[in-house]
């Protein structure tokens, strides 16, 4: 038996300024923070978005896992809103390591850029929600591996492309728990903005199946509802949605338009369609939709 257990926190669907595609009334889809403890020591992978949903992520561990000594916050790829919270949880865990893969460490570097943070993510959250300045998470060595009480081994693995470049999951062999970043997505639509080529969405299904070869118990998607469950349902059910958007995106679409329509009719209960509109306009801005209406 391992001494290890594990809780997910689901981060809210928040509004944002939706200032690629102009929808309005959009939100953020919701989004997971895993905990991983033992009865001395706690790793956190991934944090919230605002600096309201990171008192809250923050209370939750406190309630979730107390007395317990947070080692270790891993960061599965670079999209800021799975990073944001580091410098609050560090003020609240100062004795946490941020780590993370190099490819990611690089990725989060040009995220906090200016002017690429303030006319991206301050566009997309407004009004002081964001806690700056911001923090780099530490390259893990070279093995991707670290160590919770001198015997539970974690290792992020490298996936690739997934909704963008070098993703990775964090595999806790003790557990076979997967947490998968955005290499896999629970019921909400996938981010294919940057999945723009057909390269690009077989290595994210390729990404899929290198975590289906663990043979975990555990997925921890990303992106999920909070009353969804943490399957390995989710696996098969994250390719087919890249599947079906290359199965339309072969039948020559006439427009954006026309490619959104179709993959709401065959997603209609996934959450946050302004996710499913970026994706759409990523393939005709890579030449794969001829036209746009």
């Amino acid at each position: 038996m391992s001494g290890l257990r594990v809780a997910v926190y689901t981060v809210p669907p928040v509004p944002c300024v939706d200032h690629l595609s102009h929808q309005q009334n959009t939100t953020w889809s919701p989004e997971t923070c895993t905990l991983v403890f033992s009865t001395n020591e706690a790793v956190l992978i991934d944090t919230g978005i605002t600096i309201d949903q990171n008192k809250d992520l923050i209370k939750w561990i406190e309630t979730t896992a107390p007395g317990r000594k947070l080692s270790y916050i891993y960061i599965t790829h670079g999209h800021a809103d799975h990073f944001l919270g580091l410098p609050q949880l560090l003020q609240r865990f100062p004795e946490a390591q941020p780590v993370a893969t190099e490819g990611t460490v690089r990725h989060i570097e040009q995220q906090i850029s200016e002017p690429y943070f303030s006319s991206t993510w301050v566009a997309f959250f407004p009004g002081n929600q964001l806690y700056t300045p911001q923090q780099l998470p530490k390259p893990l060595p070279k093995d991707n591996k670290f160590v919770l009480g001198d015997q539970w081994i974690f290792e992020a693995i490298e996936c690739g492309h997934s909704d963008t470049f070098d993703s990775t999951i964090l595999w806790v062999p003790d557990l076979r728990l997967a947490v998968c970043g955005d290499v896999v997505y629970g019921n909400v639509h996938q981010m294919l903005f940057e999945a723009n080529s057909p390269e690009k969405r077989k290595e994210w299904i390729r990404a899929v199946e290198r975590v289906e070869a663990l043979h975990p118990a555990y997925v921890v998607p990303g992106h999920r509802n909070a009353d969804e469950m943490d399957g390995v349902w989710h696996l098969g059910s994250t390719k087919k949605y890249i599947q079906d958007f290359i199965d339309l995106l072969e039948k020559k679409p006439k427009s954006t338009t026309e490619l959104y329509s179709a993959m709401l009719e065959r997603h209609p209960d996934r959450f946050n369609p302004m996710v499913l509109g970026w994706g759409c306009a990523g393939a005709y801005m890579s030449g794969e939709v001829p036209s746009a209406s």
